[in-house]
């Protein structure tokens, strides 16, 4: 039952799996067998020293021979299992460690990623990992390893001699008083560098990022003023963070010294008063010379765990966070999309959807048109499970989609997102994306109905042609081409456009409204738009001001109110119509 509590507590506070918890425990024993297998040799030298001053050393010179080659053996062996057992399991925890999270990230809402940055889930996934895999590695082991070695040498020290077992141990609490008291002041210097390094890291990520804006404007130098600053911010922390854990772990290991000293002195007094013999005097100066060494590197790593802390919670943040579940058999009726009574809110935050109520029917188009910031995406992401709504219920073909597994739910959508997510891969393998297992003929004519032949044939390698990160070898009416490419192949029954055509021209928003016109027979299609030119041959059109439903109907019937849609429509002529 204990063990299953150590475990447990293992696992959350340093986010290690079920093996990587029992391997940690392994560890702490090898550790402290090693430990105290390295406290044989002075025993062998105490019952040497007693020999020879009872003058009995003569025919035990074979005993000791053997005793020095066992311990030798014992140490190699125990030093052989204790480094299986901290740094090769540590290596292999370490990439469950990545592994695990990558899984988990899956699996989390999207709700999630919008309270990271990029660089924060990154910096946990490669550098938090990192320090944990070192913290693994060396400083818990080995700290919770000499703990237990030292206990139990200090426990057999009092049987000799209570008077200089209190000599020798009593630095010990109070040094490990000092550093532990040092917790606190760790924690929240550790939680100031890490916000230091994250803003660090985001200033070069938007640098990055921004580069071509940032010239276009002449803005350069003041950026990279600004981001210099953040740099010096995070080294001069870095300092302070280190000579903070300098000034308590020093202090301490001043004081360990010490012991030495007490040890000596009260030996002295004790051996002149004729209370204690030269034998257990002398070898109580050996065993705090011994003592002491590994206890300085104790101090040293648990000044180390401590500042881990920052790092195992933002570990722990991740892999704890609650996941989306759901059944993963489906039996739809059909692929209507209703929103009865949604309400939706961010982080619990002022409501962005209140009291949705509409139907998407299969076969039909249905286009959400309004004001920014009025929920059109939101219901949209909503509709795929993006994230789980606050009140009401969301249906597919009569499913309740909140007792729907992600991932299965997701099979049902082909997703064009406004912001078009590409690799650093061919146009052939970026498109292969909506399918895995399509042929090389299928992805091609997928593109055809995309339109994308036209530019891709211009390139120098056709569909193996190379697109660089995020297709920046591309423009952007290209890159929503392969998007829409993407949907084509993957051929779902329900189909969300998110201001698909936003980035073609035209004549390219023409071929490719005609392309979808022929992909979307029979299926669910839900559209977001703010041209209205886009939706005007919808099926149903649902208009979202603040968060509720303002307006529904056909174009014709919205029109001819005279309500948003009407004005909207109307604004957007008379803008196409204006001339300089």
């Amino acid at each position: 039952m204990l063990s299953v509590k150590l475990k447990e507590k293992l696992k959350h506070k340093y986010a290690l799996s079920d093996q990587g918890a029992k391997d940690m425990i392994k560890a702490f024993i090898s550790v402290t067998f090693s430990d105290i297998v390295l406290m044989f040799p002075v025993g062998m030298l105490y019952f040497l020293v007693k020999d020879y001053l009872d003058d009995s050393l003569k025919g035990h010179g074979g005993f000791y021979l053997m005793g020095s080659l066992i311990c030798l053996a014992l140490i190699a062996l125990t030093t052989y299992i204790q480094y299986n057992a901290t740094f090769l399991s540590t290596y292999v925890e370490s990439g469950v460690r990545r592994i695990t999270l990558a899984e988990k990230m899956r699996k989390i809402p999207l709700s999630f990623f919008g309270k990271k940055d990029l660089s924060d889930l990154t910096s946990t996934i490669m550098a938090d990992c990192a320090t944990m895999e070192t913290a693994s590695s060396h400083f818990i082991p080995e700290l919770i390893g000499a703990c237990v070695s030292t206990a139990l040498v200090a426990v057999s020290l009092f049987f000799f001699d209570w008077r200089m077992a209190l000599a020798a141990l009593w630095v010990l609490p109070v040094s490990f008083l000092i550093v532990g008291c040092s917790g606190n002041i760790q924690r929240r210097i550790g939680q100031k560098q890490m916000s230091l390094k994250m803003d660090c890291a985001d200033g070069i990520q938007e640098c990055l990022e921004t580069v071509r804006d940032l010239r276009s404007n002449n803005a350069e130098d003041e950026y990279m003023e600004g981001l210099e600053k953040k740099i010096r911010a995070v080294e001069k922390h870095a300092v302070v963070t280190e000579l903070m854990m300098a000034v308590f772990v020093s202090s301490a290991q001043m004081l360990l010294k010490l012991g030495i000293a007490t040890t000596a002195l009260v030996g002295g007094v004790l051996l002149a008063n004729g209370s204690l013999d030269l034998l257990t005097f002398f070898m109580f100066l050996l065993l705090v010379s011994r003592l002491y060494d590994p206890m300085q590197i104790s101090l040293q790593n648990l000044a180390a765990m401590i500042s881990t802390d920052v790092q195992c919670k933002r570990l722990d943040e991740i892999l704890s966070h609650e996941v989306q579940t759901g059944e993963t058999a489906m039996n739809p009726d059909g692929y209507d999309i209703t929103f009865s009574n949604v309400g939706f809110a961010y982080d619990d935050k002022e409501s962005v959807l209140k009291d949705v109520s509409f139907t998407a029917k299969q076969g039909e188009v249905t286009a959400l048109i309004g004001p920014s910031g009025g929920g059109k995406t939101t219901v949209s992401r909503l509709a795929s499970r993006f994230w789980d709504i606050s009140q009401g219920k969301i249906c597919v073909g009569g499913m309740d989609i909140s007792k729907i597994d992600p991932e299965t739910l997701l099979s049902l959508y082909a997703i064009v997102f406004q912001d078009v997510t590409l690799f650093n891969n061919s146009i052939m393998e970026n498109i292969r994306v909506g399918k895995a297992d399509a042929t090389d003929e299928e992805v091609m004519a997928a593109a055809k109905l995309a339109h994308c032949e036209e530019f891709v044939a211009k390139l120098p390698e056709g569909y193996q042609t190379m697109i660089g990160e995020n297709g920046s070898e591309l423009s952007g009416g290209e890159r929503q081409r392969i998007s829409i490419a993407r949907a084509f192949l993957k051929d779902a029954p329900i189909i969300l456009l998110d201001e698909a055509t936003a980035s073609l021209d035209v004549d390219n928003e023409t071929l490719i409204q005609e392309s979808l016109s022929r992909l979307i027979k029979n299926k669910t299609v839900m559209i977001i738009a703010h041209r209205m030119r886009t939706v005007a041959d919808a099926d149903k059109i649902v208009v979202l001001k603040d968060g509720v439903v303002a307006e529904s109907g056909t174009p014709g019937e919205l029109a001819q109110s005279g309500g948003i849609y009407a004005h909207m429509a109307d604004t957007q002529r008379k803008a196409a119509d204006w001339r300089l």
